[in-house]
């Protein structure tokens, strides 16, 4: 049984424009100890299916209307928020986008770690303050007596982060979903926190779902992809197979506008230009018929604006939902 089984998963938002279906029947499993990214761009529905499963949409606008969150054999979707509270914190904990909005600035970092310890586990002050040091510790923040009395605003955004991680992490969770932990932090920082997050799952054998847009961050975190695109899901696979032989049109263009330090320059030395993929993510009040990519994809037939193709699982074992899967599952 996986720790997290998602299945046709459907969350829609209630607008003056309609009922937008921002996640429109989306599955994935995570087994125990597995880090599987989610990626796609900015509005696929990355961030939206994340806070879905831990049900933090607020309702009105957003609303979980269809399919299942099966979390160690539970389906989320169905329990009380009085239980649900029991499972966010405790047995799965969440890094937010950006650590100055997540953090309460009139609070001190101790604080805000030793309220969640009390919130989910029957300890003293004094006991969950001493295991907020031990976590400060854990993430590789120095002086942690120092850290925990500071303000949030005090610490560096790499600190922060850590800091962030640390609240995460505070009942030991078997699930850490991790929502682009490494936006707006420089290089360095961003590998550090990486090497962080995989050594921590290595130590405390959680499981880690990683939502970002950084192909780079995938290929160096993650052991499974899952590809998304306008509220859908494309392309699942393993991170080798998927770097070595993208099948998706969409997922090909992703890889495709990675630069790369090996492409041939010119006389002057200039590479030539990245690839880009023509025009724009599709408004969710306005989706094409059909595929939904059909319209930015240069492999699109007629066939194509016919109808959505769902995703199947290929001969080889990944997921790919293209109306020529069989043709493209042969390249596997």
């Amino acid at each position: 049984m996986a720790l997290l089984d998602v299945r046709n998963l459907r969350t829609v938002f209630m607008t003056r424009q309609g009922v937008l279906p921002a996640v429109d029947g989306v599955s994935f499993r995570i087994e125990a100890g597995e880090t599987v990214a989610l990626v796609g761009e900015s509005g696929c529905g990355k961030s939206v299916t994340a806070a879905s499963i831990l049900r933090l949409l607020p309702d009105p606008p957003g609303r979980t209307v269809g399919g299942e969150v099966m979390f160690e054999g539970v389906d989320l979707l169905a329990l009380g928020e009085r239980e649900m509270r029991q499972v966010r914190g405790a047995r799965i904990g969440m890094i937010f986008q950006e650590p100055m909005t997540s953090l309460n600035p009139l609070l001190t970092i101790g604080d805000q770690i030793t309220e969640a310890i009390l919130e989910h586990e029957p300890v003293t002050k004094a006991a969950a303050l001493k295991r907020a040091g031990d976590l400060i510790d854990l993430v590789r923040i120095p002086d942690a007596s120092r850290v925990l009395r500071e303000y949030p605003h005090r610490l560096s955004g790499g600190m922060r982060q850590r800091a962030v991680i640390a609240m995460a992490l505070s009942c030991n969770p078997a699930l850490l979903i991790a929502d682009e932990p490494t936006t707006a932090l420089d290089v360095t920082t961003q590998a550090q926190i990486l090497e962080l997050l995989d050594d921590l799952k290595q130590r405390l054998g959680m499981a880690i779902l990683l939502i970002t847009h950084d192909l780079g961050v995938v290929a160096q975190a993650a052991q499974r992809v899952v590809i998304m695109y306008a509220g859908r899901v494309v392309e699942e696979a393993g991170v080798t197979e998927l770097f070595e032989g993208p099948l998706h049109p969409y997922t090909r263009g992703l890889l495709g506008s990675i630069p790369r330090p090996d492409r041939e320059v010119d006389e002057h030395g200039r590479p030539p230009p990245l690839p880009e993929i023509a025009g724009l993510v599709p408004s969710l009040a306005a989706l094409p018929p059909g595929c939904r990519f059909a319209p930015r994809c240069h492999l699109a037939t007629p066939s194509c604006d016919l109808q959505d193709p769902p995703a199947i699982t290929l001969p080889s074992g990944r997921r790919l939902a293209c109306i020529n899967a069989d043709q493209m599952g042969s390249l596997t």
